[in-house]
């Protein structure tokens, strides 16, 4: 490796393993898991989760930045006989922002043609699933949403509140087929990206995650950004947006879709305006067209387009505490008045949808009108451009193009379930895929707080991705170490989502952990938590010796005010008398507690 080659995190987490699972339809598939093994003394089997950190976690595998992942999807792709090699565009000095010569990134080492549709043809999983085709995209994400059903089958347990979710207690490539034909689910998964593991975005499957990374015109390299994005998905980030805005774009953004296993996204007006010198006015649709191709070919899975961003929409805004706070909605925002002429990405969104096509890009509808305070959320703005969303929607649907649609924003608790049920009313049940929601904005520096409460109950509504946010939100680009604590955070709240749905064995990983913290397994709940190295450097900061992995208590309590211990000594004590005579015992009045159901009726009236 030379000196600009990306130095990345790899190796396995702690007690883990990667092992992969067979198709039935397609035995040639080898999905990702991680076993998480527990202490013998447990006498349980390992727990088995879904895992999107690609090979960089698999000791099996050795990864070379330079050549980029293995080519997972090539084979089946060109087996479907649709697609054609071509030259492609030539790079061109704006693609990485005029920067000069010795600041230039280097360009990735390998090149390898790109592909597109052949004959005008529709390549997008939508449009193989309209036609019945099970490709070997939808049997891989059936078998990775199904992590621990298939031990539940015959005793699986709703226990939650899905909202009128059609969750299955066992997904079926079939189901997925059907899911995605109806536009209820997207599988981000463009031709030249190959070397993404398949993943589905939608409401009545897991709830997924985006991490942000890019650099800026003020920091950042692309080691950092490479580094960024293997760190994000080592922690559980589904999916990554390259939302660079400085130098370099292109180069950036082909060494990290070459060593990414999860969908890549962007925001193709931050490169079309770094084309046109950074000047809003100087936009036109032929820079942006092509941009689309050129991120299209690069193998970009998602683009953000923020084509509900309407001329007749801009004065909606002007009474906002916060304006217009997304940055692609202000760009053209800003376009749309210096023209006076309706937006150019609404007016040519049909030939957006034909290059999408083609390559089977999604579309992440933008809500470039989003409120930026919780002042603004759901105002006369705002939904406006859900309602052309909607329209954009449909649209995209004819032309067999994947949809999602983003969300807001800032809204406070009491205001989040309306914009879930208009989303779902107006879109067609198409995903949602939302930035938290912050429920309040007091608190600078602790936005993935702030953030997370609203991801978590908007994650219950039905949303389908949540967007993370970091503690740098509003102040600054994030670091690695802000990278973790985002996505840490907003896979609290998917996860805390999916119980509540009542998603089946999304509880198996809970129960483990409660189960080793009762029984004082102080390793196993390290290892079975999100985040276990966090979990272990606070817990030996005060009872730093290996002696304290076995010890019944920690030092919250101490030996002797432990509740857990206190608990065991109470199963002992049940054991040794009889439950008989322990229960008969409580009912005589003793010193621990009196069942509800035996206590007196009160005859009295307030």
């Amino acid at each position: 490796m030379n000196a600009h080659t990306p130095t990345v995190t790899v190796g396995e987490l702690p007690a883990s393993k990667k092992v992969h699972k067979p198709g039935q339809l397609h035995p040639e598939l080898r999905v990702p898991m991680r076993e998480i093994s527990v202490h013998p003394s447990a006498g349980e089997p390992p727990v088995t989760v879904y895992d999107s950190s690609g090979p960089y976690t698999d000791t099996a595998m050795k990864t070379d930045i330079e050549r980029g992942l293995p080519r997972l999807r090539e084979a089946w792709i060109e087996a479907r006989g649709d697609v054609e090699r071509y030259e492609g565009r030539t790079i061109k000095p704006e693609d990485n922002g005029f920067v000069s010569a010795d600041r230039l990134t280097p360009e990735f080492p390998v090149r390898n043609r790109p592909l597109r549709a052949a004959g005008g043809r529709a390549v997008t999983q939508l449009a193989y699933a309209r036609a019945g085709i099970i490709t070997p995209e939808m049997e891989f994400v059936a078998i990775r949403e199904n992590l621990g059903r298939e031990q539940l089958r015959s005793k699986v347990q709703r226990d939650g509140e899905s909202f009128g979710a059609a969750i299955p207690d066992f997904v079926t490539p079939e189901f997925v087929r059907d899911e995605v034909a109806r536009g209820r689910a997207i599988i981000p998964s463009n031709i030249n990206h190959p070397e993404s593991e398949p993943m589905i975005i939608g409401r009545n499957f897991l709830v997924k995650i985006n991490a942000n990374i890019g650099n800026s015109a003020v920091t950042s390299s692309m080691a950092e950004e490479v580094e960024k994005m293997v760190w994000a998905i080592r922690w559980g980030a589904d999916t990554v947006m390259d939302l660079s805005t400085g130098r370099n774009i292109h180069n950036i953004r082909e060494w990290i879709v070459r060593n990414s296993p999860v969908p890549i996204g962007t925001v193709p007006i931050y490169q079309a305006l770094e084309k046109v010198g950074g000047v809003a006015e100087e936009l036109t649709w032929e820079v942006f067209r092509d941009t689309l191709i050129e991120q299209a070919e690069q193998g970009v899975d998602y683009f953000t387009i923020h084509a509900g961003v309407r001329l007749p929409y801009i004065p909606l805004t002007v009474d906002r505490v916060t304006g217009i706070v997304s940055r692609g909605g202000s760009i053209m925002a800003k376009w749309c008045l210096h023209h006076h002429q309706e937006s150019f990405l609404y007016e040519h969104f049909e030939e957006i949808c034909d290059i999408a096509r083609a390559y089977d890009v999604a579309f992440s509808l933008g809500d470039g009108l989003r409120p930026g305070s919780i002042a603004d959320a759901n105002d006369a703005a705002q939904f406006a451009e859900l309602e052309t969303l909607a329209e954009l929607t449909k649209i995209a649907w004819t032309k067999d193009c994947q949809v999602m649609i983003e969300g807001p924003g800032h809204v406070p608790m009491h205001k989040i379930k309306q914009n879930m049920d208009k989303q779902l009313a107006v879109c067609g049940e198409a995903p949602f895929y939302t930035l938290g929601p912050l429920t309040t904005d007091i608190a600078p520096g602790y936005d993935h707080i702030t953030s997370g409460i609203g991801a978590a109950m908007i994650g219950w509504f039905g949303t389908a991705m949540l967007c993370y946010v970091t503690p740098k939100e509003h102040l600054g680009l994030p670091d690695r170490d802000d990278v973790k604590t985002g996505v840490i955070t907003y896979k609290i709240a998917a996860h805390a989502a999916d119980l509540a749905k009542g998603h089946p064995a999304a509880k198996i990983r809970d129960d483990a952990l409660s189960r080793a913290r009762f029984e004082f397994r102080w390793e196993d709940q390290f290892n079975l938590s999100l985040d276990p190295e966090t979990a272990r450097a606070f817990h030996d900061e005060t009872l730093p010796k290996e002696a304290h992995k076995v010890a019944h208590f920690c030092s919250m309590c101490g030996p002797k005010f432990c509740s857990m211990r206190i608990s065991h000594d109470i199963r002992a004590e049940a054991q040794k008398e009889g439950l008989a005579a322990m229960a008969a015992k409580y009912r005589d009045g003793g010193d621990l507690y009196m069942p509800v159901d035996s206590t007196p009726e009160r005859t009295d009236t307030p």
